[in-house]
């Protein structure tokens, strides 16, 4: 869907689309105790604060890629012990640290206390993985086509 052909509306430094902002405020906010001004500013807040991170993040994940698809292109066969030295010294394997504490805040019960269903899963097998997200959380899929963020007559 281009975004040329769509309304967009502005809240802050925000332009959203009106479809999207519709669905926010009319459907996804009723009933959560948060008003639509609360989530708009809120939300830009929460973009403001990591847009810059996560652009970083993407340009080292893109120059790590780039860097692994070189490694294929110039070698046939690869060595392991050559493999995970190359992946170390671009930054993409990190020595494990010797003691990790977690503790979290804000975490509903639903995750913190309920036990979901547990998939072992092959790490290198995506639509394993996905499987087992799915399984635990539903899927997006769903989630998103489940809605009418998206407009029925748009798409087909």
């Amino acid at each position: 869907m281009s975004t040329k052909n769509q309304q967009q509306l502005y809240s802050g430094k925000l332009q959203i689309s009106k479809v999207l902002h519709d669905f926010v405020d009319s459907q996804a906010l009723p009933g959560t105790g948060i008003d639509a001004e609360q989530f708009w500013n809120g939300f830009e807040a929460i973009l403001e604060n990591f847009t810059s991170r996560n652009k970083a993040l993407l340009m080292k994940r893109d120059s790590m890629q780039k860097a692994i698809d070189n490694y294929h292109k110039e070698r046939g066969d690869v060595n392991a012990q050559d493999y995970k030295r190359f992946l170390s010294d671009i930054g993409y394997l990190v020595e494990q640290p010797e003691q990790v504490e977690i503790t979290t805040q804000n975490v509903d019960a639903e995750i913190a206390t309920l036990a979901g269903p547990q998939l072992v899963v092959p790490i290198n097998n995506a639509r394993y993985a996905l499987n087992a997200v799915n399984a635990r959380w539903g899927s997006l899929y769903d989630a998103l086509y489940g809605t009418d963020v998206i407009p029925g007559d748009k798409g087909k």
